[in-house]
């Protein structure tokens, strides 16, 4: 009985039905499936690509930065709003310094590249990380960049350099402290406000390519009821075809946010 009360008062709780956009979800004009509305990506295998290809590190990194537009365009055509990708980790500057002075520059050459393409695409860019720990010409060309796309609507793509989740949530809390709030006051919705990506939605689904099944101090508060997806595909070959597979394995999940879905309140019914 204990069982069936609980169920009837989460059956109460619950609508009658739940379409996608309840959970958060969005419809692909391209599958009809659904698709998340926030999508990151742990960008991995760049190095392991390069090597098999007697190529140095550093060309695997330049791949992998040219792959990231047609990720983004495919995303994009399956309607996903929100798409954030792990550019540079806040453990990476122990990187040789060599690989670390190529990914500030592919950085540059990214923004360079791609700004036009965004503001003719109606994307918005933001960067979540340290932004001061870059050169002061690189803060500026971030900075110009973000402020040229601020009103973009279409889509907002995130570029986390110089990012970690830990590091994140310590610096939440420092800006609480600082705000003077009281220890009574602090919530979830106060934790997130105060973070680096407040106003953008977490992660419905989050893919790491090259297969190791990690998510490496990415996102930590804000992955707690995302999807994880992973695959052997290493990043500069993840393409368009990678995307509609990741998408259509997401569509399959069901996602419960800790609660029940309608078929499992009908099994206790049906004790």
């Amino acid at each position: 009985m204990r069982f069936r009360r609980t169920a009837e008062k989460a059956e109460a709780r619950e609508p009658e039905s739940r379409p996608a956009e309840l959970l958060g979800d969005l419809i692909s004009p391209i599958s009809g499936g659904r698709v998340p509305r926030h999508v990151a990506i742990i960008m991995d295998g760049n190095g392991r690509w390069a090597t098999q290809r007697g190529l140095p590190r550093a060309a695997g990194h330049r791949a992998g930065t040219e792959n990231i537009r047609r990720v983004i365009e495919r995303f994009g055509d399956h309607g996903v709003q929100h798409l954030t990708v792990y550019a540079f980790s806040t453990e990476n500057w122990n990187r040789p310094q060599p690989e670390v002075q190529a990914l500030i520059r592919l950085l540059s050459r990214f923004i360079k590249r791609e700004l036009d393409n965004f503001k003719k695409n109606n994307i918005r860019l933001r960067l979540f990380g340290h932004v001061e720990s870059l050169p002061d010409w690189l803060q500026k060309q971030v900075n110009d960049a973000i402020a040229e796309t601020r009103d973009n609507t279409r889509m907002t793509v995130n570029i986390c350099f110089s990012y970690g989740g830990r590091d994140d949530i310590v610096g939440a809390v420092r800006r609480i402290v600082e705000s003077g709030l009281t220890a009574e006051s602090i919530d979830e919705e106060v934790i997130s406000r105060h973070l680096s990506t407040a106003g953008t939605p977490d992660p419905d689904l989050i893919i790491r390519t090259a297969g190791d099944m990690r998510i490496s101090n990415f996102l930590l508060w804000q992955a707690a009821y995302a999807e994880l997806y992973f695959t052997d595909t290493y990043w500069p070959d993840f393409g368009r075809e990678d995307t509609d597979i990741a998408l259509a394995e997401y569509g399959r999940r069901k996602r419960k946010f800790g609660g029940l879905l309608e078929e499992d309140l009908k099994a206790f019914d049906s004790e």
